[in-house]
């Protein structure tokens, strides 16, 4: 075994020797980091399960184009050769809608066709409805910002409306939702830097003696060092660990009140647990944090013993 192997070996066999000795201690300030860590695990847990749903909504949004009052049929009809040049390269569907055809629709759909009946003139225009397919995120609804504008500037157009309003509104809640568990994130990791940096300086304190034998000794920094950041490590893997259970068990009560409430819209929508890939990402965050708070502590503390 190389010397450098030999080494850490022995460091992190000192580390695991001094959580035997105290393991009432390593074990509550498990648990006091690993309730840090439970709620972004959890906000974390929330959005991977949510953002597949929200990327496969079928949006296929729906454009509805008004032409002027005064603009003539013929001028109406022109405008189907442009919005097809607009949207080539798109899956559309294009659909002119007469103003009579428009009046009659309205009739019967709103039961006061004798009230319509009065206004004389049909006040309604000539219109263009174009169903769009392929658009199957909300991001790629974000994109017919751009063609509405198009056609907005063409000749003989009074308005354009959209209805997928509702698919931006919804990304921009998931962003939102991302900035916010983020900021919790970074607050509650310097919770866990300050925990683990806590625990390091008593253990720091505690050993005080030991560590100046081993200075006399001819022990080097990286010698006397290494116990404590294996420790702080330990302690944020076990942390990290203890949460991620925590939340896989809330899971199941959890799925329960779903399913319930997913049934009145015909879902099956369930929260699932994170990939392999997911938990060994935030085991090694978790290890890395409490590396952090002891390579802290220990370059604070240790310090003052030279």
């Amino acid at each position: 075994m190389s010397p450098w192997l030999r080494e850490h070996r022995f460091a992190f066999a000192s580390a695991l020797s001094t959580v035997r000795k105290a393991p009432g201690t390593f074990l509550f300030n498990v648990l006091v980091v690993a309730v840090a860590l439970a709620l972004p695990f959890a906000g974390i847990t929330l959005l991977d399960n949510v953002r597949p749903m929200s990327e496969q909504l079928a949006v296929d949004p729906e454009v509805s184009l008004f032409v002027k009052p005064n603009a003539t049929r013929e001028d109406a009809q022109s405008l189907e050769p442009q919005l097809r040049q607009i949207l080539q390269g798109s899956q559309a569907r294009i659909e002119f809608v007469p103003r009579e055809k428009a009046l009659e629709d309205l009739k019967e759909r709103s039961g006061l066709s004798e009230a319509l009946d009065t206004l004389g003139d049909n006040p309604l225009p000539d219109s263009y409805v174009m169903r769009l397919a392929g658009f199957s995120s909300a991001l790629n609804a974000a994109h017919l910002d751009a063609l509405v504008e198009q056609m907005s500037a063409l000749p003989q157009v009074d308005t354009v409306q959209i209805d997928s309003a509702w698919v931006k509104r919804l990304a921009a809640l998931l962003a939102i939702l991302r900035l916010a568990l983020l900021l919790l994130a970074i607050t509650l990791g310097v919770v866990v830097i300050a925990v683990v940096f806590n625990t390091i300086r008593l253990q720091v304190l505690t050993q005080r003696e030991e560590i100046g034998v081993s200075k006399l000794v001819g022990a080097t920094d990286n010698f006397i060092h290494r116990p404590f950041y294996y420790t702080g490590a330990l302690l944020g893997l076990c942390a990290g660990a203890v949460a991620l259970g925590a939340v896989m068990l809330a899971l199941n009560p959890l799925n329960g009140a779903i399913a319930e409430f997913a049934r009145l819209y015909a879902s099956e929508f369930q929260l699932a647990p994170l990939g392999a890939l997911e938990v060994g990402g935030l085991l090694a965050i978790s290890a890395g944090l409490g590396l952090t708070g002891a390579l802290l502590s220990v370059q604070r503390h240790l310090a003052r013993m030279r």
